[in-house]
């Protein structure tokens, strides 16, 4: 919170408490301007009294102290505070009274007794204040922590980067954790959601990439929270269909094969078109012929390097060792899409 907005609230809350003072006085004698007077003076003392604790407090570092030590400090400092601000109030009101300045109905308290009694009031509304004010400050500084956990938690991840062999685009992996850092402050249980994601991501990388084939079951999986965290990115721009046989549930294909599809469909088509589109994923399995499908919108021209360069060259490599003898990779367009066929030789697992 701003400082202006805190002095705002402070300010109403003191004088929320004046009003409700001289409505009740009202209901059992008149109400002076020299009443009024005394009270606005309350006002303002109670508010700088308590904005001096919240000052005391805060650049003492009583909230990073042990709780036992925080609560007596906050049972002792009011009354002392209150006593305080009693004596100037009694020093206004004697000055105003001798000067000839203030006037008070007969019978209002006064002396000794009347400022045992007001201190005892205003220690009870500081100890209030107290208790609401270390209330909301101890639930912030808890949930800034559970933030920073998250953050801390997302930082790990991002050290994997280290180890990762480029399989995963960088652009997306800088993406993820930047999204998810606006995300953790709007949706906590959605950013702890998309953080899982990108783990699993990572760790698929980590731990299929040595591998020669991967059960079908568990690139689906590790495609689908691939979308899901390019989904927190581009939002409603990116669309995604999918088509997958039942028939291809056993099969096997070489690691990061079709997430590297969906990576150029994504980044060279949807990423490039306005408005973005609709990338279609259709898997098939024929006898021992396994055919991965990737469609989105854009152009590309045969012989270019552009939108499929590197990732065209590294598909190539995973098919020529991995493939099998029937493996091939097919790249048409056709009215605005490019479409990306590869097929896989299931006998070869």
């Amino acid at each position: 919170m701003t400082t202006r907005r805190r002095q705002i609230w402070q300010a109403l809350v003191w004088g929320l408490y004046v009003a409700l003072s001289l409505v009740m006085l009202a209901s059992f004698q008149p109400i002076s301007g020299s009443l009024v007077f005394v009270m606005g003076c309350v006002g303002a003392g109670l508010w700088g009294v308590s904005e001096a604790l919240r000052v005391l407090v805060l650049r003492s570092g009583w909230l990073d102290g042990s709780p036992r030590a925080l609560v007596l400090r906050l049972v002792l400092l009011p009354p002392l505070f209150a006593m305080g601000l009693q004596l100037l109030l009694y020093g206004i009101n004697w000055t105003g009274l001798r000067l000839g300045l203030l006037q008070f109905p007969p019978g209002m308290p006064h002396g000794l007794m009347a400022l045992v009694t007001y201190t005892v009031n205003t220690s009870i509304l500081l100890w209030l204040w107290l208790a609401v004010w270390v209330g909301v400050q101890l639930l912030t500084r808890w949930r800034l922590g559970e933030i920073a956990k998250w953050q801390a938690e997302a930082a790990a991840r991002a050290l994997e980067l280290q180890v990762l062999r480029a399989q995963v685009n960088p652009h997306f992996l800088f993406n993820a954790l930047n999204n998810l850092r606006a995300l953790i402050n709007e949706d906590p249980a959605r950013a702890r959601e998309m953080l899982t994601r990108l783990s699993n991501t990572l760790r698929h990388t980590l731990t299929h990439s040595t591998r020669e084939r991967v059960p079908l079951t568990d690139e689906l999986a590790v495609v689908r929270d691939y979308i899901a965290l390019e989904q927190l990115h581009h939002e409603e721009r990116l669309r995604v269909d999918w088509q997958v046989d039942p028939a291809a549930a056993g099969a096997s294909v070489p690691p990061m094969l079709l997430q590297l599809l969906v990576e150029n469909a994504i980044k060279h088509g949807i990423a490039r078109t306005p408005g973005g589109g609709v990338v279609d994923i259709a898997i098939c399995r024929q006898g021992a012929l396994l055919t991965l499908v990737v469609s989105n919108p854009g152009r590309w021209a045969p012989g270019s390097t552009e939108g499929t360069g590197l990732g065209l060259a590294n598909l190539r490599e995973r098919l020529a060792r991995s493939g099998g003898e029937g493996a091939a990779c097919r790249i048409d367009t056709d009215g605005g899409r490019v479409t990306v066929t590869v097929t896989v030789d299931l006998n070869a697992a």
